[in-house]
């Protein structure tokens, strides 16, 4: 039985995990959860599958949680300096799950890396904002990755048994969001509840909300070249409004190989926590002789101009990526409490990069410093 950690349990992913966990509880314990402050679904978690270890990253929220459950049998820990303890300092975890949501999962990410436990990423920040320092721990002990974003995942099954001199082209597959068919002036007046509605998945409302603008895919983008070493030139984006194809690999042979599922998280999840084995699915089969049609388009980098700023901060490298991360998070949580406009989004993102001085090769701090100091001049730009 192996013993796994879900870091952000209550969130959309952290809960489809604990569902997958349930499903395979002969093979799995949940050894320990972790949340930021939502201890109404952490309490019930906790009564469901009695961890052994629980943090609550705000402390006056783990405060409240100790009082309610009053309980012996579960240590409860505040903040996040205990979160990192308690993935480096436990040699009984095989496998830490993390869906922390933003770049606030980078340094749990590291810990894990750093403690010789292999990680099942579904928070794509860690790579995108310090993806040398992830690159740099797995060079140093045996862990791995796996990645549980639904098109890193199907690659990574693509690309198994592969060498790199067959790869000619990733082809990362999106659905294009909501807006995909409206044109830029109708985007300017689009709501917060109309960007929240995603046609085909069901996820939180920050990576919802990075759909509609399409820097979800963008972000994924720069994920991809961290976990599969692929240039930025050879990782192509296509939009598959059906999301019935999760992603494709494009060989040199011009073959085209592609990985097709329902649109369901727990696949991915499953996939990850029982790898390299394949079990019996929880999630939806697939019925082929239901799909009437596969569509592929081309995506409009002019509408959507988060797409241009990810590759753009991709390719310069360095502390980039982490000033479009912290950018983006702050514009989107400005959205979402309807203080500023869709459109809005990508420009306040584009005027923080526009600010910035690059920082080369950033060690963990200046990355952390790098995160503080842009979400600062994002917040000045949503005024």
């Amino acid at each position: 039985m192996k013993n796994v950690v879900v870091l952000g349990s209550t969130g959309s992913v952290g809960t489809q995990a604990l569902d997958v966990l349930d499903k395979f509880k002969d093979d799995f314990n949940v050894f320990a959860i972790s949340a930021y402050s939502n201890i109404d679904v952490l309490e019930k978690q906790i009564k469901k599958f009695s961890p052994k270890y629980v943090v609550v990253v705000n402390k006056k929220a783990a405060h409240n949680l100790k009082k309610r459950l009053n309980s012996k049998e579960v240590v409860i820990e505040a903040g996040k300096n205990n979160l990192n303890k308690l993935v480096t300092d436990n040699n009984e975890i095989d496998i830490v799950l993390n869906s922390i949501v933003g770049a606030a999962g980078l340094e749990a990410s590291l810990s894990t890396l750093k403690a010789g436990h292999d990680l099942a990423l579904a928070n794509k920040e860690s790579l995108v904002v310090g993806g040398h320092l992830i690159k740099k721990e797995l060079q140093n002990n045996k862990s791995k990755i796996l990645p549980v974003d639904s098109e890193h995942s199907a690659i990574f099954h693509l690309l198994e048994d592969k060498e790199k001199k067959e790869i000619k082209n990733i082809l990362l597959t999106a659905s294009g969001g909501p807006f995909f068919n409206k044109n830029k002036r109708e985007l300017k007046n689009v709501t917060v509840e109309e960007a929240l509605d995603h046609p085909n998945w069901d996820m939180g409302n920050k990576i919802t909300i990075d759909s509609a603008t399409m820097m979800n895919k963008g972000l994924e983008v720069i994920e991809a070249h961290w976990l599969f070493d692929i240039d930025f030139s050879n990782i192509k984006i296509v939009v598959h409004p059906q999301s019935i194809i999760h992603s494709m690999v494009e060989f040199c042979d011009n073959t085209i190989t592609a990985e097709l599922g329902a649109a369901d998280m727990r696949t991915p999840i499953q996939s990850a926590l029982t790898y390299p084995q394949k079990r019996k699915g929880i999630a939806k089969q697939l019925n082929l002789f239901e799909i009437t049609k596969l569509n592929f388009l081309k995506p409009d980098f002019s509408k959507f101009p988060t797409l241009n700023l990810a590759y753009e901060a991709g390719k310069i490298g360095e502390s980039m990526p982490t000033v479009l991360n912290a950018a983006n998070e702050v514009a989107v949580n400005n959205f979402l409490n309807k203080n500023i406009g869709f459109l809005d989004i990508a420009k306040i993102v584009e005027k923080t990069m526009n600010k910035h001085d690059i920082v080369n090769h950033p060690s963990l701090d200046e990355v952390l410093a790098t995160d503080e100091w842009a979400r600062a001049i994002a917040r000045e730009e949503c005024k």
